[in-house]
């Protein structure tokens, strides 16, 4: 398949310091696109903290000083993972601010400089759909991201696509697993971050056009599975 050229293109990226997002700047930069970066993580880009809304503001603006235009925005930056247990109000609301505030207000700082063919990117989780005990925060942060993305997508009709991925169980630090941790993905391994960033890259594509609204669950066919005890060698414990 011939690969996607981005030259020209202005991609600002969210949380991408390392993991996914990092995967996901590197492969713009591969094609050619100019790629604009905030992580809280200290580093040569904008370092901030995006449940701040002057960070947000503050970067806005000088992504248009510097470029005047937007082409893709991917909202990658990872929300607090805290349960009912130990999370504060206060943590619970970092959690939203991070993975839903965040995406929401940039892009409404964003929207005067978005060009025709404009894409958002949203990084949400197939947490939006399953759970695991005390991950409340993670969890509604992805579930709030989910649902941002159908409304942005309503209200930026005719100007901008937006689109949501739910990545599974992604390996950011370059463990290859074996064994049942792999084994019981129908696919047969943990995912990578360049599984995700490939459907980035084609979500903000010409190839994508018509996709827009949509949650498109990465995750080796796991949310699929259908799980009995004494099927396939699963036992309750």
């Amino acid at each position: 398949m011939e690969e996607e050229i981005f030259t020209g293109k202005v991609a600002v990226v969210t949380g991408a310091a390392r993991g996914i997002g990092r995967c996901i700047a590197e492969e713009f930069r591969k094609r050619g696109a100019m790629v604009e970066i905030i992580d809280r993580t200290p580093g040569p880009y904008f370092v901030g903290d995006l449940s701040q809304k002057k960070t947000l503001e503050d970067f806005a603006g000088s992504v248009m000083e510097k470029y005047g235009y937007v082409d893709y925005l991917i909202n990658n930056a990872l929300p607090l993972m805290k349960g009912i247990d130990d999370c504060s109000y206060e943590d619970f609301q970092y959690a939203l601010a991070v993975g839903v505030t965040a995406p929401f207000y940039l892009t409404k700082l964003l929207m005067p400089i978005f060009r025709e063919g404009a894409a958002i990117v949203n990084i949400a989780s197939s947490r939006d759909r399953m759970s695991q005990a005390q991950t409340e925060s993670y969890s509604a942060a992805k579930g709030g991201i989910s649902a941002l993305t159908h409304a942005l997508m309503m209200s930026l009709a005719g100007k901008v696509r937006v689109n949501s991925i739910s990545p599974g169980w992604i390996s950011t630090d370059g463990t290859v697993y074996e064994g049942p941790d792999a084994y019981q993905q129908p696919s047969g391994r943990v995912g990578n971050p360049m599984d995700i960033a490939s459907m980035v890259l084609y979500l903000c594509s010409e190839k994508a056009g018509f996709i827009n609204g949509e949650n498109i669950c990465v995750d080796g066919g796991m949310t699929r599975q259908m799980i009995y005890h004494g099927d396939n060698g699963w036992s309750l414990a």
